[in-house]
């Protein structure tokens, strides 16, 4: 037995973000909250480095199982790591340490005075904990308990806002949210039926061509479907991230949706490989290409800017579902492995890291101006240089300049694309990457606008007393966080190596 499999590690991954959500709760209003939580999250962040390291230094491609309680599947729970589990762990481990110090000075400023703060930390630790677990689930139900975790954590945590929008988005997301567990929960229990486990392993290797696994298939796909938001499922989205606060706008687009999406590609390229076909990954394909031009166009026609980046998620989801069609189509079976998955999971590390840092850096430019409107930002870049700088490196990302991450995620793609001849992918990823463009710098144009009756404006502001303007001070915490995000768009673009090296011990169907 290994070092990671006979270890506490993977459970204490899971366990730790509960005892946080227990304590949290507990110490309620306390001027310490912000620090313990801060403890919280380093310790959670070390945990998973250790375990990334671990997996890392045993250089094996099979995956690791932890068994809980001596029993193990089908009657007990087993956690397991593989090369794509392992990274999105790390990306959980880094995005809740950042977003977790920016969300200790963004309650103790604008809601030092209220209750959010109290509704929040237990809320957050509670999510965390369920994607956690998601990432690590080896069994059908429990990935199951999770996305239900998730889901309702993530709707409550939207509705913290308390205003009629807010509560609607969230309304709206829950109820989507249990329409797509239920499509699940019904798979589910087709393949217990059908195979007598829900241990992913053991449907594996014994999943066929039979009509009851392609009904569980297409049920599942539905399902996560709405949960992941593709076009065209993605009404609930852009009200929710554009209406929560900013720390849970910057944790839903950059986990949240990708947590049904990394559970998706674990049945369609693993557990249900032989099921799917070369033509529904071509659907697939087409409702991401479709997403992605209208996700773009949408954010470009966006008046505010957080559903401006909102919809800009919509759009970002749809590259990543341009590997079906392409992993179909160069492998010709079902397999996570390849040049297109490769893109796929660059691709969101890339849009993981570029968009908490778009979001973060958005509710900074909001909390200083004291308001959303994206025509109220002219002139912003003379009071807030750093966040509109954070703002641009993160669109630079995201439209695929190099020398960002997302440049490389878009080159890998093309480059698939083009070496398996389906060269309309191709037009699709560039004319997404003006659209891109031209959202991006319509936001810029008016943080650098030099109009003399602007510029004067904000530097007046900037040094009126806080009680005679609608905007908030910003922290240089705050600031800091999304900066630090931004840079590491900026590090994965120059260190590509890094990340393909983990992504390539993603396991096959024998090694889930």
């Amino acid at each position: 037995m290994n070092d990671l499999s006979s270890s506490l590690l993977l459970p204490a991954i899971v366990f730790l973000p509960l005892l946080a959500a227990i304590i949290a709760y507990l110490i309620g209003q306390n001027r310490l909250q912000g620090p313990i939580n801060i403890c919280f999250s380093l310790a959670q962040f070390l945990l998973i480095g250790l375990t990334t390291l671990l997996f890392l230094h045993e250089k094996t491609d099979q995956s690791e199982r932890y068994i809980i309680g001596g029993w193990g599947a089908p009657l007990g729970i087993d956690l397991i790591v593989d090369g794509f589990s392992i990274l999105m762990l790390a990306l959980t481990g880094l995005l809740t340490l950042l977003i977790t110090l920016y969300s200790a000075s963004y309650f103790s400023g604008k809601y030092s005075a209220s209750d959010k703060s109290l509704r929040f930390w237990p809320l957050w630790w509670l999510l965390i904990s369920g994607l956690s677990a998601l990432f690590m689930s080896a069994d059908a139900f429990n990935i199951y308990v999770c996305l239900e975790i998730i889901g309702l954590s993530a709707a409550a945590l939207v509705a913290l806002q308390g205003n009629r929008a807010a509560l609607q988005a969230a309304l709206r997301y829950l109820l989507v949210g249990l329409l797509g567990s239920l499509f699940y929960l019904f798979a589910i229990a087709i393949l217990y039926r059908s195979h007598g486990t829900l241990d992913l392993m053991q449907i594996a290797e014994t999943t066929n061509h039979s009509f009851p696994d392609k009904v569980a298939m297409i049920l599942i796909t539905i399902g996560l479907l709405l949960k992941i938001a593709l076009f065209p499922l993605h009404f609930w989205l852009p009200p929710a991230h554009a209406n929560a606060p900013t720390p849970v706008s910057a944790i839903l687009s950059a986990l949240v949706v990708k947590a049904s999406l990394y559970i998706l590609i674990k049945f369609w390229f693993d557990v249900l490989g032989e099921t799917t076909t070369l033509g529904a990954s071509q659907v697939l394909g087409a409702l991401g290409g479709a997403g992605i031009i209208y996700g773009s166009w949408c954010a470009f026609r966006a008046t505010q800017l957080k559903l401006l980046i909102a919809y800009s998620t919509v759009a970002q989801l749809g590259y990543i579902f341009l590997l079906f069609p392409l992993s179909e189509y160069s492998m010709g079976v079902s397999s996570f492995t390849g040049s297109a998955s490769q893109a796929a999971v660059y691709f969101i590390v890339a849009h993981a890291c570029a968009k908490a840092a778009m979001f973060l850096a958005a509710g900074n430019l909001i909390l200083a101006q004291g308001d959303g409107e994206i025509a109220q930002l002219k002139g912003i870049a003379v009071r807030e240089p750093l966040n509109v700088l954070v703002f641009a490196i993160a669109g630079i990302s995201l439209i695929g300049l190099p020398p960002s991450a997302g440049f490389i995620a878009k080159w890998l793609l093309l480059t698939t694309a083009i070496e398996s001849g389906q060269w309309w992918w191709v037009i699709v990823v560039i004319t997404g990457g003006l659209l891109g463009a031209m959202y991006l710098f319509k936001v810029l144009s008016l943080a650098f606008s030099t109009d003399p009756a602007v510029i004067e404006s904000r530097a007046v502001k900037s040094t009126a007393p806080v009680s005679s303007v609608s905007s908030v001070p910003v922290s240089n915490v705050m600031t800091t966080v999304a900066l630090i995000l931004a840079l590491i768009t900026l590090a994965l673009g120059f260190n590509a190596e890094f990340i393909l090296n983990i992504s390539n011990t993603v396991s096959e169907v024998n090694d889930i």
